[in-house]
């Protein structure tokens, strides 16, 4: 147990452990609370992770079925082309960031700054793209460089949270359904050619339509998006309907207080940077919201980053986050496998 009472993988419980075959790799759940990832590390130098992986696709794809999540460790994955190479022999073709909400650039091929969001002010949990009408199934990390301190990306068991998520919750919003509102062009958070990845108002259009976005546009620059939304899904491999939206992560009350503050004076509910309402634009109550980030809070678990970790999740299984931090902290993203939500409806 590390001294900040994570678990690190030296202290998993090796009779736990699995021994594949090959006797290359152990996988073993670590001591602490439940919802740590199991860790897999080389049990000698030289076992490359893409390799590996690949040999035991079969093994990995269990332990994010089971686990929603897996850790490698030990692998001295360093580089962004490295990272690269591990999810894209295990899954093909990486999918390409579109209707982006968060700051980040990319790295190398479809490799990405996990964000550039400023270091001092954390990251709630949430599932990639869960806003969107396609999502990515895989999600990897990379650390390519460990913070001086914190820094860590939480993670949280979507069965443990829709299992938190009262019932007359669930049924609200089944009835209700969510909307989301962002603005572009108002001073705060991404231009609408930073989120579509476009200068072309047309091509940001015709991305519209096909996203079941509604647009509105105030002037060149100023472009305001609306999309209803259900808030759970199907996960299109175990069949389990999950608690899968962006209603909180989006929601103005879950920003930093003076991040908070100064938004909500300038700007009114529907002109914030993002929003969520109920589907027919009316306010959600704040204890429902008070309600599900403590749900999210609840099935929360962090450790600390090491270099050339690689956290690999199923984003549907898995929400993530980030903690404040120190120094310098490069950690890499990969998304991989899209889900389109009509593939997916719970």
């Amino acid at each position: 147990m590390s001294e900040t009472g994570i678990p690190s993988p030296r202290s998993a419980r090796r009779v736990r452990s699995r021994v594949h075959g090959d006797r290359l790799v152990t996988i073993a759940t670590p001591d602490g609370p439940s919802g740590h990832p199991p860790v897999a590390a080389p049990s000698m130098a030289g076992v490359r992770l893409d390799a590996w992986a690949v040999a035991n696709r079969a093994t990995v794809e269990q332990h994010l079925r089971t686990s929603g999540a897996l850790l490698f460790r030990g692998f001295e994955v360093r580089e962004a082309a490295a990272f690269e190479q591990v999810l894209s022999s295990l899954y093909g073709d990486l999918v390409a960031e579109h209707e982006r909400s968060s700051p980040r650039h990319r790295i190398a091929g479809n490799v990405y700054t996990s964000t550039d969001h400023p270091p001092d002010q954390p990251i709630f949990l949430h599932n990639e793209m869960s806003y969107a009408t396609r999502w990515p199934l895989r999600l990897g990390f990379c650390c390519l460089t460990p913070p001086g301190g914190g820094g860590e990306t939480p993670i949280a068991s979507i069965r443990e949270v829709t299992k938190s998520v009262p019932e007359a919750i669930r049924r609200r919003f089944a009835e209700k359904k969510i909307m989301y509102v962002r603005n572009y062009g108002r001073g705060y958070g991404l231009s609408w050619q930073e989120s579509f990845q476009t200068d072309s108002r047309a091509e940001a259009e015709a991305y519209c339509r096909a996203a079941c976005l509604t647009a509105e546009w105030e002037g060149v620059n100023r472009l305001r998006t609306r999309r209803v939304s259900e808030a759970m899904a199907r996960h299109p491999e175990t069949g389990e309907d999950l608690w899968f939206n962006h209603a909180v992560f989006f929601h103005i009350s879950t920003l930093e207080p003076s991040l908070r503050a100064v938004m909500t004076e300038e700007l009114s509910p529907h002109d914030l940077p993002t929003n969520s309402f109920y589907g027919d634009g009316t306010p959600i109550e704040p204890d429902i919201l008070d309600t599900l980030r403590t749900a999210y809070q609840r099935a929360m678990v962090a450790f600390p980053w090491q270099q050339g970790d690689v956290l690999l999740l199923d984003n549907m299984l898995s929400a993530h986050g980030r903690a404040p931090f120190s120094g310098r902290r490069r950690v890499a993203v990969a998304m991989a496998r899209p889900v389109w939500a009509d593939q997916a409806t719970a």
